[in-house]
Formats: structure tokens, sequence, C-alpha cells
């Protein structure tokens, strides 16, 4: 339809650049203004979408509503407002550009002055100090403060030190960018410092953004450096109200010497044992052998106690076969389905979940909602969807394994004749899957946890049984270990065949075994489970962060231990994480 004379009017007298679209998406006529907006002759006729990029149908649908686009053009920032121009099939769209530049402007200006807050710790400080000199104390202390002043006086912050490991700080938003950009370079100068100790120096730092006062952005300053904390410490992590990134992690958490925190946590942990009536005790979906060892040494110390205990098991895959029916055989256990879970599960029950602290990992979430008396045991690092508000919360990334902490609280709330063999053979065998025989993430608490056990009756020969696997799963390991594929960046990587009941276990194995390889600092390994989901494993040995990998496929972990569930195929992912890295 050709356009009408109201069309005409409009088009002579309105101040703003504005033109005609008819619903081809052909521009029917402009203002003289429009040249504002482009700064080339003669639109008429034009493509509305060649020349804004914005489709007409979508501008159609939006009349009378409250959505608007905003365009750039000609270093200016325009808002379209659109109306309508006569009716039915043969409308017109009346588009006006509204020149917002100055508005953008103030409200970027407004946002990049608006107060940040930063919170600093000093990792293991008092491990530090005591493994320093007296006269490299002094020079060490002032070091690490002339470091985190300089940072703050680069991003012109207001900075204060509140004891001895702690700094507060305060700077605008503008200076956020600028600190990611740089993946917070502070981090890498601290680790240089010379100390005496035989591990070095690291920072954590939490950020605070865009709370609704200075308050409540201090708020989420605290919540972010406790994540830091958490997730082992040397790095930043960004809390913007619901959104949090992190930076840096690259240093293996440095073991923590003083076992008072077990002790303390052992204490508390029997007497909510002793309030309870009955105790339900869960780990993560898809139970490994950490997961289960730890579930039996909690089990015994409820037998100690007196008290009711049940162990929440939907499924048991392969690796859990030999030592899950022996468990069944001795008539000692109580095994429920989530059925039976949640019927007992009330107010007063105690819930001690076991090797994860994120409810969606959990064997069932709901029995989380069905009671306020909640513990958590757990050693990977803190993730944000951690169990809110719990009872007793005991998460030391530092630890090779759950087992290793439970087996800590059990020499303090019980003594060692109390354990069956069984169960101290189920923590060992836990224990030795999750640091790889002994070989990645094992500290001197590690060993003296297996020493524990081990005079507590466990037996090495029979834990190595556990272990053993079925001639097929020998020959998929094998064949995804030859299929390997190596990368420049000293990756290696590769799938497992078919759809496979044990493909977790499987593809952790293939991992492990990749990292033997000369030159190889990274280990990925795809595959699916016989319900078709896609799983990896991630492994190093410390240069590269698989936590953070993993973590951005949904997943989690350690620093050289991760891996994730994901929708896609096994090829996809690991196309995926390579990207990841080279990006």
């Amino acid at each position: 339809m050709s356009e009408t004379l109201f069309g005409k009017l409009v088009s002579s007298y309105i101040p703003l650049p504005m033109c005609i679209v008819n619903r081809n998406g052909k521009v029917v006529r402009s203002n003289d203004h429009i040249s504002e907006v482009f700064i080339y002759d003669g639109i008429e006729s034009a493509d509305f979408f060649a020349l804004t990029g914005i489709k007409v149908s979508e501008l159609f649908e939006e009349v009378g509503t409250n959505n608007y686009h905003v365009l750039e053009r000609n270093g200016k920032q325009f808002r379209l407002m659109i109306n309508l121009e006569g009716e039915g099939e043969d409308a017109n769209l009346l588009v006006f550009f509204d020149d917002i530049t100055n508005f953008e402007n103030l409200k970027d200006r407004y946002n990049n002055e608006k107060v940040c807050v930063a919170r600093i710790n000093i990792d293991n400080y008092d491990d530090l100090i005591a493994s320093t000199s007296a006269e490299k104390r002094m020079l060490v202390s002032t070091e690490v403060d002339r470091t985190i002043r300089k940072w703050a006086s680069k991003c012109n912050g207001s900075i204060n030190k509140l004891n001895n490991v702690q700094y507060i700080m305060y700077f605008q938003y503008s200076y956020v960018e600028g600190m990611i950009e740089s993946k917070f370079s502070i981090l890498d100068e601290v680790r240089q410092i010379e100390t005496e100790a035989d591990f070095p120096m690291s920072l954590s730092i939490g950020i605070g953004i865009g709370g609704k006062n200075l308050v409540g952005t201090e708020e989420y300053a605290n919540a972010a450096l406790d994540l830091a904390l958490g997730r082992g410490g040397d790095q930043a992590v960004i809390k913007r109200v619901s959104k949090i990134e992190y930076y840096g992690g690259k240093l293996q958490t440095v073991e923590k010497g003083n076992k008072g925190k077990s002790r303390v946590v052992a204490h508390a942990l029997k007497q909510l044992i002793d309030q309870s009536k009955r105790v339900i005790i869960m780990g993560h979906a898809n139970p490994d052998m950490d997961a289960f060892g730890s579930a039996l040494g909690i089990y015994r110390m409820c037998l100690i106690c007196g008290r009711d205990a049940y162990i929440v098991m939907n499924e048991v895959n392969e690796s859990l076969q030999v030592i899950y029916q022996q468990a069944r055989e001795t008539e000692n256990y109580q095994f429920i389905n989530n059925k039976k879970a949640e019927a007992i599960t009330d107010k007063d029950a105690l819930v001690i979940l076991l090797d994860t602290h994120r409810p969606s990992y959990s064997e069932n979430a709901k029995l989380l909602e069905m009671t306020d008396r909640i513990v958590v045991i757990d050693h990977h690092r803190r993730a944000e969807d951690c169990v809110a508000a719990p009872t007793l919360s005991y998460i030391e990334s530092y630890a090779s394994s759950t087992a290793e902490l439970v087996s800590e609280i059990l020499q303090y709330a019980a003594p060692k004749k109390t354990l069956i063999k069984l169960e101290a053979e189920a923590l060992l065998a836990g224990m030795t899957v999750d640091t790889n025989r002994f070989a990645v993430k094992t500290g001197v608490r590690t060993f003296e946890a297996a020493a524990w056990l081990r005079r507590a009756g466990a037996d090495t020969a029979e834990v190595k049984r556990f272990f053993q696997t079925d001639m097929e799963d020998f020959k998929v390991r094998a064949k995804c270990i030859a299929a390997a594929e190596f990368y420049d960046e000293g990756i290696a990587t590769s799938i497992t065949d078919g759809w496979n009941e044990n493909a977790q276990v499987l593809n952790s194995q293939v991992a492990d075994e990749l990292l033997n390889i000369k030159g190889i600092k990274a280990s990925f390994v795809a595959g699916r489970t016989e319900r078709g989901t896609t799983v990896i494993s991630g492994r190093s040995l410390g240069e590269i962060n698989v936590q953070i990998l993993m973590e951005r496929l949904g997943g989690g972990g350690h620093l050289t231990t991760a891996g994730a569930q994901v929708e896609c195929t096994p090829e996809e992912a690991i196309h995926q994480v390579i990207e990841m890295i080279r990006n």
C-alpha cells in the first residue's frame, strides 16, 4: 500500500529521525533528520533489515509492548520507538529514532563509579610463619603487604588491613574489567615471593559487585571470599548478585597440619547423632568407593551412639558390586531406596551428606528439604550451589578424600577396635581411588589416616581385589588408550566405545593412564553411560586447572581431578574442552 496523508505529514513535521516501513520490510519514506542515523542518501526502497540488522516482523509483533531495540550508528545510540500507521494487513510501521547517547553515557558513568568491595586473605599464614625464621618473617610480611597495597593503588582503591591475614578494599567498578583481563596478576606476584616454607605464599580474593547498598556489596564480598577459601585458596571469586565467576586456582591446596578441627567436628557430630532418633546417610548419585566407604564409616559411628541409621542406595554400579555384596551379606547395615528414605525422613531426622555438598548431585535432594538438621562432609572445592545453612559443615578441599576426613573423625569419636574389618577396608579403598593409589593429592595426614585404618584391620590385598575389573572392561580401556589423540598444548584426549555401564570409572582410569605419557600435562576422556548420558573425566599434573574447565560444563572436582555430565555427544564434549583451553 502506498503511504497515507498521515504518514506524509508525520514524516514532514516530526523533529526526530524517522522512517515508514511496510510489511515487506522496505522503507517507504523517511524525513530529513534520518541523516543523523544513516550517513548515506536515499534510503527509500532500502531493506530495513539490511540497514539495521533488526527484523521488521519482530517490530510488528512488539507494537504496544514495552520492548524496544537500541541501534548504534555514527558513534551514537538510538532507541527505536514504533507505532502503526493504518490498520490490518495494510498497516505500515512508523519507526522513530530517539537519540539516547547522552543518557547511555551517563548510565555507563554511573555504573563505572559504583563502589565494589574486595576481601583479601593471606592463605596458610600461620603455617607460613611457623616455617619461616624470625629474620625472614618481617621481610615476607612486609613484601606481601607492599604487593597488595601496590595492586590497590593501581585501581585507586582504599585499602585497610583488618588483621595479620585479611584486608578490605573499596574501589570503583571501572577497574574490574582490567583485573579480569590481567587474570588477577596479583595472585602470580604473591606466589613469586620467596619464603623458607616448602609451599608458596598465596592469596584468596572475594569481590562483591552490585549490592543494593554498601552493606549488601560487602556481604557479596564475604560470600565470594568464603567460596575462594572453600575451593582451596589461591584464586579470586567475583559475586555479582546471582552470578559467580572464578579466576586463578593454580596451586594445590596446602594440607593443614593441625587436626584440631577434626576433633571439634567429631565431637559436634557425635552430639548431633545422640540428639537424633534416626540418621539418614547418603552420598552423591551413582556413588563411588569414596562415598560408599565414608557411608559405612559414619554408619558405624551411629551404631556406637546407639541410633538407628540408614544408608540411601538406589543403584550400585559394577565397581561397587563386590564390596556392596559383602556389606549386604553381613546384615549389619540397613540399605534403603529413595522411596523408603522419604517415608522415614522428617524434621527431627538427621541427614548426613557425604562426598558432595551440592544438592543437585546428591542421591536424593528431596531429603535435604524435609529436615532442618543436615551435616555435610566433603573434600571437593566449594561450589556456589552448596547446601544452604547446614547444621554442621566440614568441607576441606586439602583432603585427599571424604574417607580421609571420616577416618579422622572416627579416631576421635570411636576407638579403632570398634571398626570392623570391612569398614576399615572400605574407607581405605575410598582413599585409594581418590588418590590414584596414593599418587596424587596425598599429604601426611592421608598416610596417617591410612595407617590408622591398617591398624584397625584393613587388608591391602583385599582392598586391591575390590578394584579388579572383568575382561570386557579391560579391553574397552585398552582400546580407548590406544585410540588417544595428542595436542601441541600437552593435552591427551580419548573416547570410550559404546554405551558402558561403568563409563565413569573407565573414563577416569584411562585419563589417569594417559598422564603417564611423557609431555602430557592434562588428559580428558569422554564416553556414554548405559543410559546414553555423556560423562567426561579430566586429569592434570597441576599446570592446567581441570576443575574450572569441568565447572564450565556443569561439573566440578579439584585442580587435578574433575568430571562432568553433559547432554552433547562425547566428541562434542572433547571439542568444547579443547576450545576452552585454547581460548
